[in-house]
Parts: C-alpha cells; structure tokens; sequence
C-alpha cells in the first residue's frame, strides 16, 4: 500500500512538471499597442486591429493584443516612439514626423512632390528601411512596418490655387519638410498633432491643415472648412509612419511567436498599410463632395508651379543630410528608382 503510494505521489509530481513545462511553453503574451487616433478611425479600424487579429489567430490565442487608442496610456503623440523604446507601451504606431530630425533618413518619402502612389512608396520605405535605418537609426527599437499615406493635401477656409494664396495664413504642417513648404509660400506652419486639428479649425487656432482625405472623415474636418485642394500627379506631401514595437519584449518571445509577429509583418504588411490608407481616401472624399464643400482639382500646369516653388527644399534638405553624414541625394534617386519598379 505504502509503495502503492509511492508510485502514485512519484505519478503525480511528475505529471505536475509536465504541466508545469507545457504551461510554460505555451505561455500567453499580452502586448499593448498604443496610439493617437480614436479607435473608430480608419488606420485603427482597418490596418491595426486587421494587424492584432491576425496575430492573435495565428498564435492560436497564446498573444493578446491590447489596443490602446486616443493615448490612453498617456503621454503625448510626439512622446510614442520613446514609449516603445522604454516600454511605457510594447508596440506603438506613429507619425516618424512627430520627432522631427531624429530619423532623418525616412524624410525622403516627405518631400515634397516626391510619392505618386502609397503602394510604391510604402514598398521602398520598407526596402530602404532594412538597408539604411534598421541598424542605425531605428536600432534601439524593432520596426514591425513602415508606410506613408495617400496624398496630402490642402484643407482651409478660403480657396487655395497658387502658392501665393497661402500668403498669411496659419496652417497645420504633419512634418518638418511640410512646414518647410508652407514657410515658401508664406503660410505660418503650426506643428499640433492630428487629434488637436478639429478644435484648431473651430477656434480659429489654424486657418486649414495639410492632410490625407481618408483622415479627415474621423475629424470631421470637412464640416469644419469648405475648401480643399488637390494636385495633379505626385502628392504634395506625405507623411511616414512606423509600427514599432519595444526591442527587448520582442526578443523575450519563444521563437514561435517571434515567427507569427515577423509573419505579419515586414515588406507585405507595409504595402497593405500603406494601400489601405490611399484606399480610404475615395469614401472620405465623397462626404465634402456630399456636403457641397469647393473641391479644386490643379491641373498638371497648376501643380508645375507647386513643385517649382518647393525646390529650394530638396537643396536644403540634401544639404542638411550631408552634414548628419548621410547622402541625401543618393537617398532620394534610391527611393524613386524604387517607387517607380514597384509592380514591375
């Protein structure tokens, strides 16, 4: 009876470590993602969460994606990218701009008049991301995706045709490269993240904002001003995103799920990103057109004379990698020769 016993407790401590040991293998990660927008609006609806369920379904429930919007972690947008490197949040998406001159290398696909098609773009961001940035500018963090949106554009309350037009007028700029361009033609750029646009607009704080069509629907941007400005070919600007996650809690992953997030990230998760976006314009368009609102279409004449104007940015702009020791202009002849193989 006493070895009965024996073999018995023998039994069930050993079955004890194997459940201990499989419990432990098939430990569940919980990652929280933190970002700026509302959840409702296009980016959360339909690239993050799209993100975190796949995750979540192929890791067969052992990650859980906690989705954070509108900060609710706190903090600031500008203060994003130091939360995932100091794990105040694991994964974070953000505008690059928001930390302007800290990742230099990602503003070639921010100049003006530089991206004709987000696909494309968001494609060679990634390419030159894994040859340029990932070891050097990125290398305190693990970069899930990067993107840039559909083109940029002009939202204000009176209408806008030549660069002459913006004389005295205060207007939200997403990047350093973009209040560049609305110092040229005599704007006052206003640097506030996009979540403070619509109390901007309604308090007179800003006279209109540079912004893709596919956001403006979340901030009702359209019911704010009447006017809208759109060019013809390449985008006036754009603006780069990353999904990033922190360094540290990435590598403490078993190899298996490091193989699912890896799995739905990287070059196809960028292009898909940075697809929806541009894809998100066409329906957020319709509700100015729906409201009446004025929408100028410049034709390839009108959007000759943007883009000669912008030029003194390029020479600017190489001027100043050369002095962080990087060759601008080699960075933007890569990026359109690219651009322009993508689905070649």
């Amino acid at each position: 009876m006493i070895f009965r016993r024996t073999l018995m407790g023998i039994a069930g401590a050993a079955f004890a470590v194997g459940m201990g040991a499989t419990a432990a293998m098939a430990q569940d990660v919980t990652l929280r993602m933190h970002q700026f927008l509302p959840p409702q609006a296009n980016v959360p609806k339909l690239v993050l969460d799209v993100w975190a369920d796949k995750v979540e379904a192929a890791s067969e429930g052992r990650i859980k994606v906690e989705r954070y919007a509108s900060m609710q972690l706190g903090g600031t947008p500008p203060e994003l990218m130091d939360q995932a490197i100091d794990g105040v949040a694991d994964i974070v998406w953000t505008v690059v701009g928001y930390t302007p001159g800290r990742y230099p290398s990602t503003e070639v696909f921010e100049l003006p008049f530089m991206v004709t098609d987000a696909r494309a773009a968001s494609s060679a961001y990634w390419q030159m991301f894994e040859t340029h940035m990932k070891d050097t500018e990125f290398k305190d963090v693990h970069i899930l995706g990067t993107w840039v949106h559909g083109p940029g554009l002009l939202h204000t309350n009176k209408e806008i045709r030549t660069p002459a037009d913006m004389q005295g007028m205060k207007i939200r700029g997403g990047s350093r490269l973009a209040n560049q361009l609305l110092e040229i033609t005599g704007a006052t750029p206003v640097g506030m993240p996009v979540p403070a646009i619509p109390e901007g607009l309604s308090k007179g704080v800003i006279d209109g904002t540079t912004i893709p069509w596919e956001v403006t629907s979340a901030l009702k941007v359209p019911e704010l001003v009447k006017n809208h400005t759109e060019f013809t070919g390449s985008a006036l600007y754009t603006l780069t995103f990353v999904l990033a996650m922190n360094k540290d809690k990435y590598e403490s992953l078993p190899d298996d799920l490091k193989k699912v997030i890896d799995d739905n990230s990287g070059l196809e998760f960028s292009i898909f990103a940075g697809g929806t976006q541009a894809d998100s314009d066409g329906p957020a368009r319709q509700i100015a057109v729906d409201l009446g609102n004025n929408i100028v279409t410049l034709n390839e004449e009108e959007t000759a004379v943007w883009r000669e104007t912008s030029q003194p940015i390029y020479d600017t702009w190489v001027a100043d990698m050369k002095e962080k020791g990087i060759d601008g202009q080699a960075l933007i002849d890569e990026a359109k020769s690219l651009m322009d193989a993508y689905g070649k």
